[in-house]
C-alpha cells in the first residue's frame, strides 16, 4: 500500500502547473472520480498528502485509487467543459451526478408543425421542437399538460392537422368548451399558433407575459368584432389568473430565479433545487447521495460540475441562481461564465446574506436536510434487512448488489430470461436486463437459466456498464434443481458467487430460500420475507412483460403478413416506423410509401387492406 502511495505521489509531483482534467481509477481500471484544476500538480498532489483530519469521504476515495490519467487544457474553462464530458462518459462513483437524468420527463411543444401539439417525452431531439424541463416526475408533466389543454383549448385527440380538418366530427370537449376544435375549422392556423406561443410562455414560467399577450389580443379581436376569438382569450386570461392564485406566491410577478441548497454530513449529501418563475415555485428537484457515492473535496468544487450538468439539460436558465453555500470566487466566476454561454446571456450566481432571499435559501436548505434525514432513515432500515439476510444465508459479506433471475415462456415460443437488480436494498431499474434465449428448440427452464447466467457472467470482463459489477448474491426463481444447474456452471467457470433459489408456497408467497440440499425458512423473518417477496414478484413481472411484448410484436407482424407483398422484413420496417397498428391504419398511402422498402403499390394495398378490415 505504501509503495503504491509513493508511486502516486511521484507521478503527481511530475505534473505541470497547467489547467487540465484528472481521471482517478481503481485496481480494475474503472474510473471512480473525474476532476478539473487550474494547476494540476497542486490539486492532484493534495490527494496523496492528506492530513490526519482529512474528510472521511476523501479518504475513502483515495484508498481506492490505483492510478490516474491527466488531460492538459489551455484554459480552466476548457477544463471545466472537458470535465463535464468525462463525467457523463464514465459516470464515476465518487462524482455528484444527476441520477438517471436521461430518463427525466420533458414537455415537448412541436412549434415546428403547422398545428403544434403538447407531448410528454423523455428524449430530446434536434427536430425543431421546443423542450421544457426536465421536470421532477411524470405526474408533474401530465398535470401541466392538462392545465394547458384546459386553458388554451389544446386538442387531446390523436388527429393530425391540417390533414384531418373537416374529415372528423368534433368530440365532446368541443361541446364542453374545452377544445379550440381545429378539426372543424373553428379556429384558424394563425390563431391556434398564437395560443401555443402563449402556452410556451407559461411553460417558461412567464405567466404574466402570457396574460399580457392574451389581453392585447382580446382587445384587438373585440375592436375588430371577432367576438368568439376574444371570448377564448378572455377565458384563457381568467384561467391563468386562477392558476397563479392557486400556486404558492413568494415574490412579485416579475421574480424568476433558481435556488440551490446543499446539506452534507459524513453519511449523506442532499441537494435541493427550487425553480421560481413569476414569483411562484413552479417545480423542485431533490438529489440525495449515500456515503458510498459521495463526492470529495469542498462544496464548491463538486457543485460546479453538478450545476453545469443540471443546466445543460434545461431549456430555460434564469438570470440569477441563488446558492445556500459559500462559493469560492474563482469557481463561481467559472461556473457563471459556463452557464452564461449555455443561456446565451449573463447569468449570475450569488449567496444571499440577509433579507427575503436569505430566508428562501434557508427554506430550501431545510428541505435538503429533511431529504437527507429520510434517506438515512430508509437506508438504516434497508441495511438491517440486508444484514439479517446475510446472517440467514451465512454470507461472507452484506450483499449490496443482488441480482434475481426468472424464465418465462409461452409454450415453446418466446422463451425469455429476465434479470432485476437490487442495490443497497433498492430496486435499480436502469440495470434490469432481458435475455432472449438463443436456442429455443427443446429448451427447458434449466437450460434456459444456464444460458442466461452464462451470458451474464461473460460480461464481468466489461470495464464499464452495469454488467461489469460483480453481484454479491444471485437469486433464482426456482428450486433446488435450478440452484444445482447454476452451481455446476460456476464450478466450470471458476466463479464464486452465492446462489439460492426462491420457492413459493401454495399462496404464491416466497416461502423459503434453497440450496441444492437444504431449505432456509424466512417465514418468521418479516422484514426479510417482505424484501424477498417483492424482489421475486418484480423479476416475475418484468420477465413476463418482456415475453408478452415479444409475443405481441410477432402477432402484429403476422397480421401484416396477410397483406399481399408484405413479408417479415417489410412488416418489421412498418412497425418500426409507425410504432403501432393504429398509427399505420390512420396513415395515408403517401406517408406509408416513405418507409424504406415500401413501394407505392405496397402502400396502396395496405390502405385497401385496412379499409376492408374496418368494413
Amino acid at each position: 500500500m505504501q509503495e503504491k502511495l509513493e508511486y502516486l505521489r511521484k507521478k503527481a509531483a511530475s505534473l505541470p502547473y497547467r489547467p487540465g482534467v484528472y481521471i482517478m481509477k481503481d485496481k480494475g481500471g474503472k474510473v471512480i472520480y473525474v476532476g478539473k484544476s487550474r494547476a494540476l500538480k497542486d490539486r492532484v498532489s493534495q490527494y496523496f498528502h492528506l492530513s490526519s483530519d482529512a474528510n472521511v469521504k476523501t479518504v475513502r476515495m483515495v484508498s481506492q485509487i490505483d492510478d490516474f490519467d491527466t488531460i492538459l487544457c489551455d484554459t480552466e474553462m476548457e477544463a471545466l467543459a472537458l470535465e463535464n464530458v468525462k463525467i457523463k462518459q464514465y459516470n464515476p462513483k465518487y462524482n455528484i451526478l444527476l441520477k438517471d437524468a436521461k430518463s427525466y420527463p420533458y414537455i415537448k411543444l412541436t412549434l415546428n408543425e403547422p398545428y403544434p401539439r403538447v407531448l410528454m417525452t423523455r428524449k430530446r431531439e434536434l427536430d425543431g421542437a421546443k423542450y421544457f424541463g426536465p421536470y421532477s416526475g411524470t405526474s408533474t408533466v401530465y398535470s401541466v399538460i392538462s392545465t394547458l389543454e384546459r386553458i388554451f383549448g389544446i386538442p387531446k385527440c390523436k388527429h393530425s392537422f391540417p390533414r384531418d380538418i373537416g374529415k372528423v366530427r368534433p368530440c365532446i370537449y368541443k361541446q364542453m368548451g374545452r377544445c379550440a376544435s381545429p378539426c372543424d375549422g373553428t379556429i384558424s392556423q394563425s390563431e391556434y399558433y398564437f395560443l401555443m406561443e402563449c402556452a410556451a410562455d407559461v411553460l417558461r414560467g412567464n405567466i404574466k407575459k402570457a396574460v399580457d399577450t392574451l389581453t392585447s389580443q382580446m382587445l384587438e379581436c373585440a375592436e375588430n368584432e371577432r367576438f368568439e376569438e376574444a371570448a377564448r382569450c378572455r377565458d384563457g386570461i381568467n384561467s391563468l389568473k386562477q392558476l397563479r392564485e392557486r400556486q404558492k406566491v413568494i415574490g412579485s410577478p416579475n421574480d424568476e430565479y433558481d435556488i440551490i441548497a446543499v446539506y452534507s454530513d459524513e453519511l449523506t449529501t442532499s441537494i435541493s433545487v427550487f425553480y421560481v418563475r413569476s414569483g411562484i415555485i413552479s417545480d423542485f428537484d431533490s438529489f440525495v447521495y449515500g456515503a458510498y457515492e459521495l463526492s470529495v473535496g469542498d462544496t464548491f468544487e463538486y457543485m460546479t460540475p453538478f450545476i453545469t450538468e443540471l443546466y445543460s439539460v434545461r431549456e430555460y436558465i434564469p438570470k440569477e441562481i441563488l446558492v445556500s453555500f459559500d462559493y469560492g470566487d474563482e469557481e463561481k466566476a467559472l461556473a457563471c461564465e459556463y452557464i452564461s454561454k449555455l443561456a446565451k446571456r449573463n447569468v449570475t450566481i450569488r449567496t444571499p446574506q440577509k433579507g427575503d432571499m436569505k430566508k428562501m435559501c434557508d427554506l430550501v436548505y431545510d428541505n435538503a436536510k429533511e431529504q437527507a434525514k429520510q434517506y438515512k432513515k430508509n437506508t438504516e432500515e434497508d441495511s438491517k434487512v440486508l444484514i439479517r439476510l446475510s446472517e440467514l444465508l451465512a454470507l461472507d459479506c452484506v450483499p449490496e448488489r443482488i441480482e434475481a433471475y426468472d424464465i418465462s415462456n409461452l409454450g415453446s415460443e418466446h422463451i425469455t430470461g429476465g434479470m432485476v437488480v437490487s442495490e443497497n436494498g433498492k430496486l435499480k431499474k436502469s440495470d434490469y436486463r432481458t435475455f432472449k434465449i438463443k436456442n429455443q428448440d427443446g429448451a427447458d427452464d434449466y437450460s434456459a437459466m444456464r444460458e442466461v447466467i452464462s451470458r451474464r457472467i461473460e460480461h464481468l470482463s466489461d470495464r464499464e456498464g452495469s454488467f461489469a459489477n460483480m453481484p454479491d448474491l444471485i437469486l433464482l426463481d426456482g428450486g433446488e434443481a435450478h440452484v444445482s444447474v447454476i452451481k455446476a456452471l460456476f464450478n466450470e467457470l471458476g466463479v464464486q458467487i452465492p446462489v439460492f433459489g426462491m420457492v413459493k408456497d401454495e399462496h404464491h408467497k416466497t416461502r423459503t430460500l434453497v440450496t441444492e440440499n437444504e431449505e432456509i425458512s424466512i417465514a418468521k423473518e418479516q422484514a426479510v420475507f417482505v424484501f424477498l417477496y417483492k424482489l421475486q414478484e418484480e423479476v416475475h413481472r418484468y420477465t413476463v412483460s418482456k415475453m408478452d411484448n415479444a409475443k405481441r410484436k410477432t402477432l402484429k407482424k403476422s397480421y401484416l403478413e396477410n397483406i399481399d407483398g408484405i413479408g417479415k422484413s417489410k412488416a418489421r420496417a412498418l412497425l418500426s416506423h409507425f410504432k403501432t397498428l393504429s398509427a399505420l391504419r390512420e396513415a395515408t398511402a403517401d406517408e406509408i410509401s416513405k418507409v424504406k422498402g415500401i413501394s407505392q403499390k405496397n402502400a396502396s394495398d395496405i390502405v385497401d387492406f385496412f379499409k376492408g378490415d374496418n368494413e
